[in-house]
């Protein structure tokens, strides 16, 4: 009696806890193989980390040293406020490679070959997003040298600083989910591309990445002030200490642009996470 009294809970309550622990752990496993899988891409094919480090630069060059000389900005120096834009700009630049790998596996049947593997489906997105954090990671290092050699510096601590990496990084991450899914909705890698600067174009330059804002004429200037880019370039002007004296516009975005974009993110990765996931189930049934 005692001892069939003694294992009853035992066999009812035990495989609870191995079942939702082994399924997270083997999400993460998943998701850091298919991690590692797009990181040896990029080794094997290192001029797709040059192109992308190569286009930011070239922009820092040019506006810096160029177009520096005739572009005033109110209370900074040019140089200190473009770094920031040109941070911005890499950074949502970067996120494109997700969608473009995103849409040149399924032409080249990468996904069908998953879909034969005993895998999570979110294990390849959360693989390919992170693979693009990867890049971003490497690509802001480079620009933050560059920065330095064309003059720029951060005059907040080092603590603020590295906050300001970390929610550039944020911003890209979320955002590379977006792109994630355009690229498993367009019907080639071709068209990626244009999809991708027909949104991009648009909010990098109507923003206040590369000027003040005020200065925009008026339906351009609400625009850029609630502009997602223009929050994530003031916040990081904000944390690296390069607002100097120039005026802040009204708009609450730019009021508080570190909320602005922590929200922001967050809102990014609670709307195209489920929706991500969802379109890559359809695909990989059919």
């Amino acid at each position: 009696m005692s001892a069939v009294t003694g294992t009853a809970p035992t066999t009812a309550t035990a495989p609870l806890t191995p079942t939702v622990t082994g399924g997270l752990q083997t999400l993460a496993a998943d998701g850091w193989t298919v991690t590692w899988r797009n990181l040896l891409k990029i080794k094997r094919t290192p001029d797709m980390l040059i192109f992308a480090v190569l286009q930011p630069i070239m922009f820092v060059l040019l506006f810096s040293q160029v177009y520096g000389g005739s572009i005033r900005v109110q209370g900074t120096d040019y140089t200190q406020f473009l770094m920031a834009g040109i941070f911005g700009q890499t950074i949502v630049f970067g996120a494109t490679f997700s969608g473009s790998a995103m849409a040149q596996d399924l032409k080249e049947g990468i996904i069908d070959r998953f879909r034969t593997l005993p895998m999570s489906p979110a294990a390849v997105l959360i693989g390919r997003t992170n693979g693009d954090l990867v890049l971003n990671a490497i690509s802001m290092v480079i620009m933050i040298g560059t920065g330095f050699l064309v003059g720029w510096r951060f005059t907040t601590s080092v603590w603020s600083f590295l906050g300001g990496v970390a929610l550039l990084l944020l911003f890209g991450y979320a955002f590379s989910w977006v792109m994630a899914l355009i690229g498993m909705s367009v019907r080639s890698p071709e068209a990626i591309n244009n999809a991708s600067f027909m949104i991009l174009f648009p909010l990098t330059f109507i923003s206040n990445a590369f000027v003040q804002s005020q200065t925009l004429p008026g339906p351009l200037e609400f625009i850029a002030n609630w502009n997602p880019v223009s929050a994530l370039v003031q916040a990081a002007r904000e944390l690296f200490g390069n607002l100097g004296s120039a005026p802040v516009p009204d708009a609450w975005p730019m009021q508080h642009p570190v909320p602005t974009v922590l929200i922001g993110a967050v809102v990014l990765l609670a709307v195209f996470v489920p929706l991500c996931v969802r379109k890559f189930q359809r695909i990989s049934s059919r």
